[in-house]
This record gives C-alpha cells, sequence and structure tokens, in this order.
C-alpha cells in the first residue's frame, strides 16, 4: 500500500490509498473554494448523558447530484470534484459539511473506488484489502488527535437509509467522547466481569453464538452470526475470533481472510429479499439497504467502567438492513424512538436461516 496526502483548495486533507508502490499522486485542485466554516458543537443531555452534536451548516450540504456531477467521482477534464485525480483506488478526505469538527472531534469521507456504478460488494478482494488498511490507518492516526476519544468507521448504503450520495463511500467518525453504545456496553462487561469473578461477556457471548444455530459464516480468524437479541429483521454481527480491541490488533491472518468472508456477506444481504424465501415479491428487489459498523474500543480514560480496560473490548462490525421484508421497512416508531425497546419481527434464528440459503454457489 503506497499512502500519499495533500490538501484541497480550501485546506481539508485529502489521502490517496494505492496498491501499487510506484503510483504517484500529483494533481491539483483547482477549484475556488474559500476555506471551510463550521458551526459545529457538542451539547449533553442532563437528563440522558447522552451528547447530541449540533451542526446548522450540513443543511447545506449536496443532495442527490446529477451522476454527472458527483463531488465523490474523479475529476475529469473541467468536470471538478473532491478528488483532483482522474482515478484512484481509495481516497479519504475531510468532509466539506463535518458533523464534528475542531474541539468537537472530526468527520472523514471514505471513497472505496472511483467507479460510481459499484457498490462494496463488487469490489476484489484486494480493494476490500486496501479498504481495511485505509480504515485501520485513520483510526491509528486520529487516535492521536487530542479531541478525540472514539473512532467510529461505518458505510450507510441505500436512499432508504438516508444517503444522499449514490457513489460507494463510508465514513469515519472521530468523537470527542465516548458514544453512548459503547459506553452501555462496556457497563455490562464491567458487571458480567464483577459477578463472573473476571469472566470477559464478549468472549462468553462468541463461545455461546457459535455453539449455536445463527452461525451464517465461519472462517479460521472470523465468525458472522445473528445475534441471540437481534434488534434488526436481518442483523449480523462479524467477530474475530481472536479478541482485539480495535482494527490495529487484528493479525495478519485476520487481515488476509477478511476481504473474502466481509465480501461474501455483503452479497448475500444483496441475494436476502431475492428468489425463493425472499417474500412475494422478491424478484427484482433493489440492492439491499444497509448500515455496516465498527465498533472499537475507546482511546480515552475508562475509570468510569470500573475494572474495565480497552483489551476487554472486542473489535466487532455490525451489519443490519432496515428493510423486513419485499417491499417492506422497518420504521423505528413509538417503542423503539420513543422509549429505545426494539420490536423485531423476524426471529434471529429465521434470518440466519436465510443468510445461509443464499451463500454464494
Amino acid at each position: 500500500m503506497k499512502k500519499t496526502s495533500t490538501r484541497l483548495a480550501d485546506g481539508r486533507e485529502l489521502i490517496y490509498y494505492d496498491q501499487r508502490d510506484d503510483t504517484v499522486r500529483d494533481a491539483v485542485d483547482r477549484r475556488p473554494l474559500e476555506p471551510t466554516v463550521t458551526t459545529s458543537e457538542v451539547r449533553q443531555d442532563p437528563l440522558l448523558g447522552d451528547s447530541v452534536a449540533i451542526a446548522s451548516h450540513r443543511q447545506g450540504r449536496i443532495y442527490h447530484p446529477p451522476v454527472d456531477q458527483c463531488p465523490l467521482c474523479p475529476t475529469q477534464g473541467e468536470r471538478l470534484s473532491e478528488i483532483p485525480e482522474s482515478q484512484y483506488d481509495v481516497v479519504v478526505f475531510e468532509n466539506r459539511f463535518p458533523s464534528l469538527a475542531g474541539d468537537s472531534g472530526r468527520c472523514e469521507v471514505v471513497c472505496f473506488t472511483s467507479d460510481h456504478d459499484a457498490s462494496f460488494a463488487d469490489l476484489t478482494e484486494e480493494q476490500a484489502g486496501l479498504v481495511l488498511e485505509a480504515w485501520t490507518d485513520r483510526t491509528s492516526e486520529l487516535s492521536h488527535l487530542p479531541s478525540v476519544e472514539q473512532v467510529f468507521c461505518f458505510e450507510n448504503r441505500g436512499a432508504e437509509i438516508g444517503v444522499t450520495l449514490g457513489h460507494p463511500h463510508g465514513q469515519i467518525y472521530a468523537y470527542p467522547f465516548t458514544t453512548p453504545r459503547t459506553a452501555l456496553m462496556l457497563r455490562s462487561v464491567a458487571a458480567h466481569k464483577e459477578a463472573t469473578g473476571g469472566e470477559n461477556l464478549f468472549d462468553a457471548v462468541l463461545e455461546r453464538e457459535l455453539a449455536g444455530e445463527r452461525v451464517v459464516l465461519e472462517g479460521e480468524h472470523w465468525v458472522a452470526f445473528v445475534p441471540y437479541s437481534a434488534h434488526w429483521p436481518y442483523e449480523v454481527h462479524l467477530y474475530p475470533k481472536r479478541r482485539v480491541p480495535d482494527l490495529l490488533g487484528l493479525d495478519e491472518g485476520a487481515r488476509t481472510e477478511f476481504p473474502k468472508v466481509y465480501l461474501e456477506l455483503l452479497r448475500r444481504f444483496d441475494r436476502i429479499f431475492d428468489g425463493p424465501g425472499g417474500g412475494e415479491e422478491g424478484a427484482g428487489e433493489p440492492p439491499t439497504p444497509y448500515i455496516a459498523a465498527w465498533h472499537q474500543a475507546p482511546f480515552g480514560q475508562l475509570e468510569e467502567f470500573e475494572g474495565v480496560n480497552r483489551d476487554d473490548f472486542a473489535l466487532h462490525l455490525e451489519l443490519f438492513t432496515i428493510r423486513r421484508t419485499s417491499g417492506k421497512l422497518k420504521f423505528l416508531a413509538g417503542s423503539e424512538s420513543g422509549m429505545n425497546v426494539f420490536i423485531n419481527d423476524v426471529p434471529p434464528e429465521r434470518a440466519a436461516q436465510r443468510l445461509r440459503e443464499v451463500a454464494s454457489s
């Protein structure tokens, strides 16, 4: 992998990740951009303890532009974009409309490929491996910023999810705090460790799932399963079998196997609602909308989670879709949005069975 860092016309950082070591990146951003101005502010809810990012400047972000005006495609002649080069492998750059900025953290965009019509599932194993290298490198770099406590790499796919740009891409949020969801996990880990005299909760969950009927896909270094208490109709958790706190901790074997396992998982997601078992309108269903989210241990202090350190956390990826059956979405209505109590219409065991049925031949 070759890494080349440069600056866009408004001063934002842009980084190329290339498979070939001899690749030269010297194109200049020719757009007449003014320096980026953000109004990001983090406020804490006094009752719930949640942190909320207030970012009014995001109202002006680009919304479903025509394909020939996609800002994530490479620059072609006088059609200027966020990427000055005419082609690229993987690119990461500071978001022009960040939810978090300055002392409130940082937001970056990750472009998986220069092919506008592709998806992550269309990548080769070599390309997917390069994305993993980019995620790992950015996790390392961002963790050293003084304002950053947790790094979150994720992908939103599909208009139903709320994606405003169709180009295959993901994002990285570098939070100045430990996120509420991670804090809940750490509190559960701490309570379980105390109650059992030192047993790790993630290890216990993984051991139970490996022995059960909800395993979807298993390799030498990774295992994917539908969790016992899945919140979403089709939800898969992907774990390395050796517990590590973050992407930096993965060994060479896990890094090498990841692209094959993850690409197969994404391709199965695209086949869930197509054909037998996929519902009455399975044939011709649009690509499955999903969120893919990496959960990593915070880099800040963990004193509030008594008896827990970073190594007690288990890196894992959670992949889920908001589609519950062909042509129907799972909406977060009163119970979910009002009380955070999910109601799942698809039994996890049935979801796991369906994801095994659509395995690649």
